[in-house]
């Protein structure tokens, strides 16, 4: 049976290493993400557990008064398919929009392609495609979010 939660700011260590397993198995790695949350203005994570084990997460933190930014999520690769990434962004968006935000900014590659998808679907707009420093192609998504937190 899978529940969620939301934290503001940083959860218990033990949330804090269920993140960091599944963001290393997507993303290999994980070893400054904990610190890089800790530095990030009003942190918002919402977890999806099986039980006591988080299978995932989805990571944001406030741009300025009206600009949220949705920076990490992850399912583990065992419980994708299931609805839990729509789910985690469903409830990132109604808690930003219910606290004020009027706006969400992502960016994602082309290698993420589920999550490039999940966003277009879930009413983002390609605001801008760049190539970063490391020469990699990255696509900046913007969702207003003012109308209501729903309003995909």
């Amino acid at each position: 049976m899978l529940s969620y939660k939301t934290y503001w700011g940083m959860p218990d260590q033990d949330v804090i290493d269920g993140i960091l397993k599944v963001h290393n198995s997507v993303f290999e790695e994980s070893a400054t993400l904990a610190d890089k949350m800790k530095s990030r203005p009003k942190l918002l994570i919402n977890v999806a557990f099986d039980q006591s084990t988080v299978v995932g997460y989805k990571i944001g933190y406030e741009l300025d008064a009206h600009k949220y930014y949705s920076w990490y999520g992850a399912v583990n690769e065992a419980y994708r398919g299931q609805g839990i990434a729509s789910e985690l962004m469903k409830q990132q968006h109604y808690i930003v929009g219910k606290a004020g935000y009027t706006l969400i900014q992502t960016k994602t590659r082309n290698k993420w392609r589920s999550m490039l998808i999940l966003n277009i679907k879930n009413g983002f707009d390609v605001m801008e495609v760049f190539t970063d420093d490391a020469g990699i192609h990255r696509i900046v998504l913007e969702k207003n979010i003012a109308a209501g937190p729903d309003t995909d």
